[in-house]
Parts: structure tokens; C-alpha cells; sequence
């Protein structure tokens, strides 16, 4: 699993309503970052995301939607079940899909470099992209401190502040 990312379901609980019969909350913990935020979602919003989810991605398997959803045990297991499912699909995908990023309601993802490349570069990584892109910054034709300056009647402002931080970094300019 993403070492920043980390989704768990630690509990649900009945919602009563006069509109419908009474429904079940799953509690979701998402931590990002070292940042942790709690949504809650009915199971026919995970069916959404998952309905979304597979027209793009190879996803895992789904609890069941029939179920007698009013016995804890069941419930029970359905909570596992959508919690391996979540976890599942982070584990699967080096970038989140962005339905689920919405779903989960993240708003700053940190950017996470794949694993592997840690230290190995990848073969197939072209000669280009290793060059060195930027540019120098400064650059002496000469080494100023030990040529004589040249004779101009402007002192070169930038190679005396430049030089003066190098050698003397603890003394004020004068």
C-alpha cells in the first residue's frame, strides 16, 4: 500500500429516516499524509464508485449487494468487504483513480514516486531525460581572485557580492 495513503472502514451505523427504511453508514478513515479525515457513505455509494471504477480498471470483487442488511453479522461483513475492497484498489493502482479521490474526498494527494525507482533507474529511460537540464548560473572566464581585476572604473557589482558571500559570509557588506 502506499506508504502516505492509508483507507480504513472501523465501523458503521443505522441511520434512521422517515423517507426510507432505515439504512446502514460506513465510517471511512482515510490518512493521507499523516493527515487523517473521516467521511461516512452508504453502501449504494460504494456501488457507484465501483460501477465507475470498472469501466476503466480491472476491480476486485464487490460485496454482495442482496443481502439481509439489517443483521450485524452480515453487516459485519459487509464492512470487511468494502474496506478490502478500498484498500484493494489503492494497492493495485500507482495513481488513484480521480472518481475515487472524489470519493474519498482528498483534497491534497501527495505526489508519490513509484517505489521501484528508488535508486534504480530504469533501463529504458532514454539518454535524453538524464542530461542535465538547467543551465549555469554564474559563470567566471576567469578565476576572479587571482587575476588582476580588469581595468574597468565600474567595480563588477555582482562578482565582488558573489565572491564577498563565498569567502567572507560572516561579514556584513560594507
Amino acid at each position: 500500500m502506499h506508504h502516505m495513503f492509508d483507507v480504513s472502514i472501523p465501523s458503521f451505523r443505522h441511520e434512521e429516516s422517515d423517507m426510507e427504511r432505515g439504512f446502514t453508514v460506513f465510517k471511512i478513515e482515510v490518512l493521507v499524509s499523516g493527515r487523517k479525515h473521516v467521511i461516512e457513505k452508504r453502501y449504494s455509494e460504494f456501488y457507484t464508485l465501483h460501477k465507475k471504477l470498472k469501466k476503466f480498471m480491472k476491480t476486485p470483487e464487490m460485496p454482495s449487494k442482496h443481502v439481509r442488511n439489517w443483521i450485524p453479522k452480515v453487516l459485519e461483513q459487509r464492512r470487511q468487504g468494502l474496506e478490502l475492497y478500498l484498500q484493494t484498489v489503492i494497492m493495485e493502482n500507482e495513481e488513484l483513480p480521480k472518481v475515487l479521490i472524489e470519493f474519498l474526498n482528498i483534497r491534497h494527494l501527495p505526489s508519490l514516486p513509484k517505489a521501484e525507482s528508488c535508486g534504480s533507474f530504469d533501463e529504458t529511460e532514454s539518454e535524453e531525460s538524464s542530461k542535465l537540464s538547467h543551465q549555469p548560473v554564474l559563470l567566471f572566464l576567469r578565476d576572479p581572485y587571482v587575476l588582476p581585476a580588469a581595468n574597468d572604473d565600474f567595480p563588477n557589482v555582482v562578482t565582488e557580492g558573489v565572491l564577498h558571500g563565498i569567502y567572507y559570509p560572516h561579514l556584513q557588506p560594507r
